[in-house]
């Protein structure tokens, strides 16, 4: 089968890389004809445009840098709307807009080709060694039949939705990160500034029951459920310890933003009376601003949960 492949930047280029150590041939093409010697040296064939990979090419992906460099490849002048067969599929690697990944998806629709969204995590490294994550949208059958494809660039490809729904998981992933990038900043400065040594400080907190965990793991316990009784740990200890914190900031002025307003919410949480309710309680007030009702049956929960711990790496 004849892959095509867009983008030869740092991930796109071990992942193009991956593609043709599986015994895939590729057509490719990239803004600079440089960035494909080493694939041209491992027997990929050169394109000049986009229109061209699609002409050569069954299944084609894209590793870009963002929406508008997409928009161009998909749909400009010389895009691949213009030459994509019918039944062709075309995979974006790329981290874009979900309106721009449905409005592509619709345009290659007319033409009888499938497009499905498929942003990648675990960075350069991974994109070397192969372990990255794939959270793909689409149809389910497109991306059973093509899921080898996948799996010769990353060790974890999942289904998580129809068209967009990639794209959103890779959304909320990487804002989460910076998010909680911004809190730990903030944190450690508030605890460095009390007179704990930064090293002595990480070792402490990474042993805690926060720090054992990962980053997601919290959700299943309360959120996921949508069970905030019995507590596990009641809302009026938890805004002790905040407002004890937010409190050590203004006698050491640090600067405490996001304690502040996690202390906000805390507080608006205890004003419902949900004092003895357990402290996840307060992330309610956020379900209640969105219009949306976060609750996983207990059996899928259960289940989902198995196949995560059956799956770890060690």
């Amino acid at each position: 089968m004849q892959l095509g492949f867009i983008g030869l930047g740092t991930m796109g280029a071990a992942m193009a890389a991956n593609l043709q150590k599986a015994g895939h041939r590729l057509v490719v093409h990239d803004r600079r004809r440089a960035a494909a010697a080493s694939h041209l040296a491992a027997g990929a064939v050169w394109a000049d445009t986009p229109r061209q990979v699609a002409e050569a090419a069954e299944i084609i992906f894209t590793s870009l840098p963002g929406p508008p460099e997409v928009e161009t490849v998909a749909l400009g002048r010389d895009g691949l709307l213009g030459a994509i067969r019918p039944g062709g599929v075309y995979f974006d690697l790329s981290t874009n807009s979900p309106s721009l990944v449905r409005r592509i998806h619709a345009a290659l629709a007319e033409r009888g080709a499938h497009m499905l969204d498929a942003p990648v995590s675990g960075g350069p490294r991974g994109a070397r060694t192969g372990e990255l994550a794939l959270w793909v949208g689409g149809e389910r059958a497109i991306f059973d039949k093509h899921k080898p494809l996948l799996d010769a660039m990353g060790d974890e490809a999942r289904h998580v939705g129809p068209i967009g729904a990639g794209t959103v998981a890779k959304l909320v992933h990487n804002c989460a990160g910076y998010a909680i990038q911004c809190a730990l900043a903030e944190v450690f400065t508030l605890g460095v500034k009390g007179g704990v040594e930064p090293l002595a400080l990480f070792e402490a907190v990474r042993q805690g029951a926060v720090g054992r965990r990962r980053t997601f793991d919290g959700l299943v316990d309360q959120f996921l459920r949508g069970v905030y009784d019995p507590p596990a740990f009641a809302l009026r200890l938890a805004h002790k310890d905040v407002s004890l914190a937010t409190a050590l900031g203004r006698e050491l002025a640090v600067p405490m933003r996001l304690a502040n307003l996690a202390l906000e919410e805390m507080t608006e949480a205890m004003n419902r009376g949900w004092a003895e309710r357990d402290s996840r309680v307060a992330m309610l007030l956020q379900q209640e601003r969105a219009g949306v009702d976060v609750k996983v049956e207990e059996g899928r929960l259960r289940a989902a949960v198995d196949r995560l711990k059956a799956n770890a790496k060690p």
